[in-house]
Parts: structure tokens; sequence; C-alpha cells
């Protein structure tokens, strides 16, 4: 299964404007999701049968293994039932916001073969939640958890940002899992400015008064929330961001995000604008997680993303402290057989260490 994406998909893919691939997968997804014997021929192909060393139970959900999808691959939630057959634990859709948006101008989207890397500057271009909440309302059920990562319009200013989150989690509180409050894009202006003081105290504060809000309406346990941080911060600002996102009440953290560093790239379109994410973020999206478990003293639940392209990359990240990861560029490398190849990678290294679980790992390193 390997061959077949490096030697005729990747190759077609690549030929073409990363953009255009881009929306050929997940429309690809989608329609081949309505064909009889697809959906069961791709489960066949790559899907990760549950196996009980690497499965969790977190946020109140189940995943049957903890590598996810991050956001940004279906920002349109089109494609939301074929994730578990391609082998995903989970799924992050979105970066949706209260209105549809174009985004920035075209092109946005840039590879790096040589670097194993992206650039992006996409702007949060998305449907908006109407479109989407129609998408996943016709979902009976999801066969994995599905977290719902909501944004702000480029037209609303800072000050009014916490009513578009408000608005993302009004419209979308009944479809998603879980919720995640992506503050940390580098392609919506001042978008970043959110992670810190009093904006970040009073969008978080919102956020969780309107989750209750909705918990309350539907009768039932609120839906848990994480917020979405950058790689970029200095020590100091990461250690406020933590206390503030910790003492809010939310969930967990998702570190990280893409970065604005290039350091170390050899390709060309390391000159365009916008967030890097692959494998020249691996060490440092690492970092980042390592000193979130250390500030939080393991308390608070850590997503890890960023240049997870092996096993060992994802397992660096477990013991550094992330108790699920998610892969987006590694993907588009790598192809559909990377979730196998990780789930493999995985068991085989929790069995080396004597672990008998996956959660026995989560912050070993701060333990050892």
């Amino acid at each position: 299964m390997k061959l077949l994406y490096r030697k005729l998909a990747k190759p077609f893919l690549f030929r073409m404007d990363a953009e255009k691939a881009h929306h050929l997968v997940i429309d690809g997804l989608h329609s081949a999701r309505r064909v009889p014997g697809v959906p069961a021929a791709m489960r066949a192909m790559y899907g990760v049968s549950e196996s009980p060393e690497l499965a969790m139970d977190l946020f109140g959900l189940h995943f049957p293994h903890p590598i996810g999808l991050a956001a940004g691959l279906d920002k349109n939630a089109k494609a939301v039932d074929m994730f578990a057959n391609i082998g995903f634990g989970f799924a992050e859709v979105g970066t949706v916001t209260p209105k549809g948006q174009a985004g920035n101008e075209l092109p946005r989207l840039f590879r790096l073969p040589p670097d194993q890397a992206l650039v992006n500057r996409m702007g949060f271009n998305n449907e908006g939640t109407d479109a989407m909440a129609a998408r996943l309302a016709k979902l009976k059920q999801h066969a994995i958890p599905i977290a719902v990562n909501i944004g702000k319009n480029k037209v609303t200013p800072n000050e009014l940002a916490h009513e578009d989150y408000r608005a993302c989690i009004k419209a979308l509180y009944t479809y998603g899992d879980f919720f995640v409050v992506n503050i940390s894009s580098p392609n919506t202006p001042d978008l970043r400015a959110l992670q810190h003081g009093n904006e970040l105290q009073l969008l978080l504060s919102t956020v969780m008064e309107e989750m209750n809000i909705q918990a309350k309406a539907s009768g039932t346990k609120r839906k848990s929330v994480l917020v979405k941080i950058a790689p970029d911060m200095t020590d100091e600002q990461l250690a406020y961001t933590v206390e503030t996102i910790y003492a809010s009440g939310v969930n967990g953290i998702i570190a990280t995000n893409t970065t604005l560093s290039r350091e170390g790239l050899t390709h060309p379109n390391a000159r365009e604008a916008g967030g890097l994410s692959g494998k020249p973020l691996t060490e440092r999206s690492t970092e980042v997680i390592r000193e979130v478990y250390r500030l939080t003293g393991g308390k608070l639940p850590i997503i890890g993303s960023g240049g997870i392209f092996t096993a060992d990359d994802a397992y660096d990240k477990i013991r550094a402290g992330a108790s699920l990861i998610e892969v987006y560029s590694a993907l588009i490398y790598r192809g559909p057989a990377l979730l196998k190849e990780l789930t493999k990678g995985l068991k085989e290294r929790l069995r080396k260490d004597g672990f008998s679980s996956v959660i026995e790992a989560v912050g070993a390193e701060h333990r050892s």
C-alpha cells in the first residue's frame, strides 16, 4: 500500500499546484464515501484495528489509538466519515469561522520536498459554521471522535473576537465531540495576540461560558475544549499563556501550530510568507510539549502536533507529555499507510520499554 501512494498517487499529486491537489484529495474522499464498496476497500487497505495497548479514554471520549488528523486538511467537514477508514484514531475539522470567507490570495500553499515541509498562508478559508453544521448533521454517528477547530473572521477586530468563538460554539456544539480554540495561526492578522494578557482571559471565559450554556440546554455533561498554541513564544510568554489557559478551566492544550521560523531550510519556497509545518517543526513542538507538561504538572492533557513522520517522533512526543498526537504534513509526504506504520511502531516501542499501555508512557521522561 505504501508503494501505491509513493509510486502512483504522490507523483501525480506533486505535479499539481499544492492547493489544487489538496482539494482533489478532500473532494475525492467526499465522493468516495458514497460509492458502494469503496469505504470497505479503504478500510481493508489502510484501516487500523483497535488494540488495547493503544486505546485511550480521554475528554469523556474513546480513542481507538492516539494518532489523529490535525486541523487544516478538512476545513469544511467534507470527508469526516472517511478518516476512520484510512486509519485515524480521531480527526479535527476546520478551522471554521462564523461566516464563510475566501482566505488569502492564491497561491497560498507551498511544498518544500527536500525539507519535508509545507508553508501555508491560507487565512482560515472556509464555508462558515452553517455549512459545516449542515454536513455534520447528516452523520448518524462518528466512527472516531471529531474535534471542531474554531476561529475568528478576518474582519472581526480582536476586541470582539470572543463573540466569533461564541458564535462558532452556538452553531456547532451539537455536532462536535470536542472543540479546539485556534488562537495561534500566523495567517490571520493579530490573531496570535489573543494568546496573551486580558484578551486571552476574556476569550476563554466567554468560550467556557458558552460551552456551559450549550451543555445545560442539551441536558448533558459539557464537552471538552482545548486551546491550540504557537511554537514561537518565549519561555516567559509560554509560561504566562499556559497559566492563563490552566486557570480558565479548559480541558487541554494542543502543542503546536505552525511556525514562522525558517531555520535550516533548503528549498526556495522557504521565502514564502506563512506558517511552516512538517519535519523542521519536530524538535520545537516536542520542546513545547515537554514544557507545557512540566508547567502543569501533567494535570492538563496535551495533544502533540508538529513534524511527526516516524514512530520515534510520535513516541518522543508521548514520552514528553502528549496523550494524543496529530499528523498533517507527513500524510502529504508519506500517504495513508503512515497510520499503520506509526501504530505498529508505537506498540513495538511500548513493549521495548515494558509499558503495557500508551497511557503509562505519557510523560515518562519526566519520571525517569
